[in-house]
């Protein structure tokens, strides 16, 4: 099946690559045929460079003809011979573009990042046709407008109002000449999105940070010391130590480096990423992204993008996430600008007399971290290692859901560092498949997320089970010591195995609301709500182990997590909240004139009043989630869905963590409904009423 809207979405969540190529003969091509390995997972084996663009080409083709063969049907329009059709429809594209843009984001090359910017115009041009057909768009009006008359299931209301709205809100009722203005937008915004994201790639692996004396390491761990080691090493550069700017190697050598000078050139060299006014730089690109956005927009009939991307989510209006994040601003920055005296009040002490900046402020949050609860993050990292932390969330969805992961050396992966696991029920039952692919390297985009290979729906009344996957880029294992990660990244793989259930658990009919199709400021709900059991006390007993000797994680430690939970938080939430307005007033401009780049981010700095001390999370040049990752207009939802994800585990603290009749309800109304219904609905479901911000500003100490 191939859904109308589905493939841009999926290039949007991705990081993109791609080439061109002839002449294959499609009996060779692994997409032409059904898969034959186990459980039909992707065969990456077999799949070959050469074989993507024909299957791209033939599966436009057979997509249009499966949409025109609805479009000619002479028979009254109904559910099923138009919207159910419509879900069948374009099997191959589904299948390749699947693939593909899964391997863009996780193990991509040149060859494929050429091929996605030749692609991407097609294949909007692809979507653009059937979304912009009148023939079609009639079809499917008549059956909305007697939609209460039609005894639809509540699943098939939403999916009839789904494709209704998508179709208008894609240019179905405009006219000729505005449907090729906006057709020309698409193609370039296409473009442009892609150049983003593998700009950003490029410039994040451009940099190395080289030490040649060995004075320079001191203050960092040696597990880092050992990982640059390695990757200088592996760059030929033998006796030397290399430094990146991905996560695992820069937040790390930020926190503990001792060398001021370099701490300054290594956070000046990730901030500048996108932004060095070379091949690979972004302002224009993303100021042109910015103004096509904002005439699409009017030419839909809306005020602005964010006033388009919005109607569709819970916030409905730009003026309510304005309105949101303000509530949480204030006392952010309050104590943000707490913590900045806090600071430098050890730097004094120290008897040195700079002020603090950027570069400075990991690394003496970190001091006074340890002043005051006595913990260092590396006092943690042994006993975390990947493996177990793995295990722990494994048997949280056990103890939650009844679920069991079963390894599966017979399933092909497309990279050597990628794990396949079978889920199931406690009965034995297939659930669905989990690929986890966690460490970093160069042919990855930086972050973390989960996609679907296959998402899950019913055909014939059989279910089509998922293929899910979780990538990150934790920190690796090194010469003799296993992948030991740090607190923050364990908080991240709970996260996104919280996405992952949302596909796994999934109990729908129709992808288009399977799975995680939901707004973006709910999808959030599953991953963070999880993030809360990787650090409740009687989780940690389960999974906090030594690496050297299993002892399990004293109290003490745990105490100390605890105490500890809301240090930092005027910074961790003023930087958040700081990119997510960033996101906003780039999205609520009502003129297409491209903006200078760097001016505007200082005004936004300026107006919401950032203190210097505090970069924006993500400044604009590499803003991935905005500019090519399909975040635009919502990259508040973190900390919205998080005001969701407090309320919800306060259900579970009610009674235990680990409340059957609760998990339950969570299981039943959020992860298996996906989009189905409308989510505050599905929410009080579960919960009873409406989420108060209340336990949020409690758990972030912003109250």
């Amino acid at each position: 099946m191939y859904k109308i809207f589905v493939l841009m979405f999926v290039m949007l969540l991705t990081t993109t690559v791609n080439s061109s190529t002839k002449g294959n003969e499609n009996m060779d091509n692994p997409f032409f045929k059904k898969y034959s390995t186990p459980l039909q997972t992707p065969p990456f084996n077999e799949i070959k460079f050469e074989h993507y663009q024909p299957a791209f080409e033939e599966g436009m083709k057979l997509h249009k003809l499966e949409v025109d063969k609805i479009i000619i049907n002479t028979a009254e329009p109904t559910f099923e011979n138009t919207i159910e059709a419509l879900e069948k429809s374009g099997d191959l594209l589904t299948k390749v573009a699947n693939v593909f843009f899964n391997l863009t984001s996780s193990n991509t090359n040149d060859v494929m990042q050429k091929l996605s910017s030749e692609m991407a115009p097609k294949l909007a041009k692809h979507e653009d046709e059937i979304s912009l057909d009148l023939r079609l768009f009639q079809r499917i009006k008549k059956i909305f407008e007697k939609r209460d008359k039609l005894n639809l299931t509540v699943e098939q209301y939403t999916v009839l109002e789904k494709y209704y709205k998508n179709f208008v809100r894609s240019g179905a009722e405009l006219n000729d000449t505005q449907k090729s203005e906006l057709m020309k937008i698409n193609e370039e915004l296409s473009v442009l999105t892609l150049k983003v994201g593998q700009n950003i790639l490029k410039e994040t692996n451009n940099f190395e940070l080289v030490i040649d004396n060995e004075k320079d390491l001191a203050g960092l761990p040696d597990n880092l010391i050992k990982s640059a080691s390695e990757a200088a090493k592996k760059k030929g550069k033998e006796g030397k130590w290399v430094f990146t700017l991905h996560a695992p190697s820069i937040f790390p050598f930020l926190t503990y480096a001792e060398n001021r000078e370099l701490r300054k050139q290594i956070l000046t060299a990730y901030a500048n990423r996108g932004n060095n006014d070379n091949e690979f730089d972004n302002k224009k690109a993303l100021s042109r992204i910015a103004a096509l956005r904002y005439k699409k927009a009017t030419l839909l009939g809306y005020k602005t993008h964010a006033d388009y991307v919005l109607e569709i989510s819970m916030a409905k209006t730009p003026e309510k996430v304005f309105e949101f994040l303000d509530k949480l601003w204030t006392p952010a920055l309050k104590i943000a600008k707490e913590e900045v005296s806090e600071l430098q009040a050890i730097i004094n002490k120290e008897g040195k007399d700079f002020k603090l900046e950027a570069w400075d402020w990991r690394y003496y949050a970190e001091k006074l971290k340890k002043e005051k609860y006595n913990l260092d993050d590396e006092m943690l990292r042994p006993y975390f290692k990947l493996e177990n932390v793995i295990q722990g969330v494994f048997d949280v969805a056990q103890k939650l859901y009844g679920l069991k992961f079963e390894k599966r050396n017979d399933i092909q992966t497309y990279h050597n560092e990628v794990t396949v696991f079978e889920v199931k029920e406690v009965d034995g039952k297939h659930v669905g498949i989990l690929y986890t692919d966690y460490f970093p390297r160069e042919s990855k985009r930086g972050g973390a997320w989960m996609n679907a290979f296959r998402k899950q729906q019913k055909v014939g009344g059989e279910n089509v089970t998922p293929i899910i996957c979780n990538v990150g880029n934790f920190s690796k294992p090194t010469e003799g010591q296993p992948a030991l990660i740090s607190f923050e990244e364990v908080n991240t793989l709970f996260h996104e195995f919280g996405h992952a259930l949302h596909g796994l658990l999934s109990n729908g009919v129709y992808p288009t609301v399977s799975g995680t199709s939901v707004p973006r400021d709910f999808v959030e709900l599953p991953s963070q709500v999880m993030e809360n059991w990787a650090s409740d006390p009687e989780v940690l007993k389960m999974y906090a182990k030594h690496y050297l000797t299993g002892e399990v994680m004293p109290d003490e430690l745990i105490e100390k997590i605890q105490s500890s939970s809301k240090y930092g938080q005027g910074f961790a939430s003023t930087e958040y909240l700081a990119a997510s307005y960033l996101d906003m007033y780039w999205h609520t401009l009502t003129t297409d004139q491209e903006k200078e780049t760097l001016k505007f981010e200082n005004e936004i700095a300026e107006k919401i009043n950032l203190i210097p001390e505090i970069l924006f999370r993500y400044r604009s040049t590499y803003f991935n989630h905005i500019f090519s990752g399909g975040y635009s207009s919502g990259y508040y939802s973190y900390i919205w869905a998080e005001v969701l994800d407090a309320d919800a585990f306060e259900a579970f603290k009610e009674t235990n963590i680990f409340d059957q009749k609760t998990a339950k309800l969570f299981r039943e109304n959020i992860l298996a409904k996906g989009g189905s219904e409308d989510p505050m609905v599905l929410y009080k479901k579960f919960r009873g009423a409406e989420p108060s911000v209340e336990p949020l500003l409690k758990k972030r100490g912003l109250e």
